[in-house]
């Protein structure tokens, strides 16, 4: 936090140097880092195209602030999970209209395993893959001024993901999987944010907020938690097409409202609707690349890798252990 509050002060600190210029795009660091989506507008009729990989790993379980062993989730349980690894394919789509306006759309494509041990000491594995909530959005100029911007978000992501998948356990050949590997949230979900964005000569910064809303329940007769993310960042430019970042980011989401009555909660805490709740910061350090000239110019190649700070779980649950996402992007 020191860090990034540093940057931000130094960012202020320089900017009657460059107070006159509008804000830019079109440098290493004129965007968020990879992680960060719906964080810049484009100008009229102008496209951009993307791609990002994201790779989450999770590892063992806590309650509260506390790491268990599997013995510890075994006393209450049959069932606990171990691992799982959450990976996403994401292309995207961005369009103006209009200056104040441009829209996106997302589009998921999800991979997950989990591994488990049983009381008997048996392990397996189950595993999810398919396409997932798309989101469309909507971003909106509220002002502009001395190379700062502020715009709003607002989206709607579209109940796409399957929330039926079935995989082999030990219960069976074709058992419904718990909420956490399930593909989609199965219902219509608000995406409204806000995002702040400024620049100087060598520094940029940024700060975006944005809420997760479900709307209804599911066929499954139950519903997401909502989730809510708090995200800043800072930004130096060593050059004309290299940048570094650094970033801090607050989750907070809530417990599962209803319960799919095909899941049985005393068998694994993956599929208690009451222990899937939780909060966590994480820190995050990016590169970005940007060509400015050849076959390439305008391309832009960035990564970005993180691991929690702090995590507080209405457990017993999976802990996150690192994540990463590696991304392309090009404007025409």
């Amino acid at each position: 936090m020191k860090i990034l509050v540093l940057f931000i002060v130094l960012g202020f600190g320089m900017q009657a140097s460059y107070a006159h210029n509008q804000w830019s795009g079109s440098r290493p660091d004129g965007h968020a880092p990879i992680g960060v989506m719906g964080d810049h507008l484009h100008k009229t009729g102008e496209w951009m195209f993307s791609y990002r990989y994201k790779r989450m790993q999770m590892d063992g379980m806590r309650d509260g602030t506390d790491d268990l062993t599997d013995a510890d989730v075994l006393k209450d349980f049959p069932v606990t999970p171990t691992r799982m690894s959450m990976e996403m394919h994401m292309p995207g789509l961005m369009y103006a209209p209009t200056d104040d306006l441009t829209l996106m759309l997302m589009v998921p494509l999800i991979k997950k395993n989990m591994d488990h041990v049983t009381r008997m000491g048996a392990r397996f594995t189950t595993r999810s893959e398919g396409l997932g909530d798309i989101k469309l959005s909507g971003l909106y100029a509220l002002k502009r001024w001395n190379n700062q911007q502020l715009h709003l978000n607002a989206g709607v992501s579209f109940p796409t993901g399957d929330i039926d998948e079935k995989d082999v356990t030990p219960a069976g050949s074709n058992t419904l999987l718990p909420y956490p590997m399930q593909l989609g949230s199965g219902s219509w979900d608000l995406l409204p944010g806000i995002t702040y964005l400024g620049q100087n000569n060598m520094l940029s910064w940024g700060m975006q907020a944005i809420g997760t809303i479900r709307l209804n329940d599911n066929d499954n007769d139950y519903r997401l938690g909502n989730r809510f993310e708090l995200t800043g960042w800072g930004a130096k430019k060593f050059n004309n097409t290299l940048s570094g970042s650094l970033r801090l980011k607050g989750l907070v989401w809530g417990d599962i409202q209803g319960n799919d009555p095909k899941l049985n909660p005393n068998v694994v805490p993956t599929a208690d609707a009451n222990l899937q709740g939780g909060k966590r910061i994480d820190i995050l350090a990016g590169l970005n690349f940007y060509s400015r000239s050849g076959i390439t110019k305008g391309h832009r190649l960035a990564v970005e890798v993180g691991t929690p700070i702090y995590e507080d779980l209405d457990g017993p649950q999976m802990s996150t252990q690192w994540m990463v996402t590696v991304g392309w992007q090009y404007a025409m």
